[in-house]
């Protein structure tokens, strides 16, 4: 019987497996590899000492954790491993809400984008908007122009002025060099470095002229143009949202599709939100946009008339005046030349 009952105790502290073999439990084994996972990674608990008579007390006192085995030191460890286990799903499930939802929008604003051109979808318009935004872009493709062609005649010039200053310096040579010939090759000297000088403070003027309408056009009318973008995407974004509110609506009307219409009006909301605050950014910009293109070319068309007139005119003294009159400070000889250590 005693034999009997020392079985009976042996089967019950074995565990068996479906297979009849016997094995420990994989909880018990989740559990040691989270054990090793914190020994590992963690500070060497063999190497703290935990002093038990106080501080200054005897090397009696000290009990070395390494010989301290229980529960205890399981259940922190699993403690440890189900906190990193439950921040990394909490940041993994974070990465797929924010995915889901940029596909979803994504979809919403391409079957809007494709019903619009097919003429299958309603979009919103704002007529006056739309017309300032058009002009816009219409203006700044001729301002483009004005600003090429300027850039054109500002190359050619200065291949002219160059020419002229090397015209002079030949003349002036044989000025030297040709005593039968001395005075009228000093007069063409004299005027060709004249006009060589004249036209660099032309140069001058046009370079102001062409920086300034770089600026109004590659940065200014730029930078309202990429607002007009962000405003135009919120439109999309916002008729696909009015778009599948109104489909929803049409549908039937039990518990799960009046929370996803609940959840569809907060969306369409947000987005009304973000696309009327874009429109008035937009009708900001244009106004002052337009307020500072007037300023601008008001300046830059006055300049450039007044210089190229002097000019023409042979008028120095006004083409210098002209200058003073905007503030434009001509840089001194070989300023533009290249050092020759940036020639290597």
């Amino acid at each position: 019987m005693a034999d009997g009952i020392m079985s009976k105790a042996a089967t019950m502290e074995i565990p068996i497996n479906g297979n009849g073999d016997t094995g420990t439990l994989a909880e018990d084994d989740g559990l040691e590899q989270d054990l090793h996972q914190v020994m590992v990674s963690g500070p060497n608990l063999n190497e703290t000492n935990i002093v038990s008579g106080g501080y200054g007390g005897t090397a009696e006192g000290i009990i070395p954790t390494g010989s301290i085995k229980g529960p205890g030191v399981r259940r922190s460890a699993s403690s440890s491993s189900m906190a990193a286990e439950e921040a990394t799903r909490g940041v993994a499930v974070e990465k797929l809400e924010t995915v889901k939802k940029w596909g979803l929008n994504t979809y919403k604003c391409t079957k809007q984008m494709i019903s619009e051109r097919f003429g299958r979808g309603a979009r919103t318009v704002d007529l006056d908007l739309e017309a300032q935004i058009e002009l816009l872009r219409d203006t700044k493709r001729k301002y483009e122009s004005v600003l090429r062609l300027a850039r054109a005649l500002t190359n050619h010039f200065y291949n002219m002025v160059q020419t002229q200053h090397a015209l002079g310096d030949t003349f002036a040579d044989l000025s030297q060099k040709s005593p039968e010939l001395r005075d009228e090759f000093g007069y063409n000297a004299e005027t060709q470095k004249l006009l060589c000088k004249n036209g660099e403070t032309l140069l001058g003027a046009i370079n102001f002229f062409v920086s300034s309408i770089n600026t109004l056009v590659n940065k200014t009318m730029e930078d309202t143009l990429m607002t007009i973008k962000m405003y135009e995407n919120a439109r999309l974004e916002f008729d696909a949202y009015r778009s599948d509110l109104e489909e929803l609506s049409l549908g039937p009307r039990d518990a799960a599709a009046v929370a996803r219409i609940d959840a569809a009006q907060r969306q369409y909301q947000v987005q009304k939100d973000k696309y009327e605050r874009l429109r008035s950014d937009v009708t900001v910009k244009l106004k002052f946009l337009e307020e500072n293109k007037v300023k601008v070319m008001h300046k830059q068309l006055l300049l450039f008339h007044n210089a190229i007139s002097a000019y023409f005119a042979g008028n120095q003294q006004q083409l210098e005046q002209t200058l003073k009159q905007f503030n434009i400070k001509l840089k001194p000889p070989g300023a533009d030349k290249p050092s020759w250590l940036e020639e290597q």
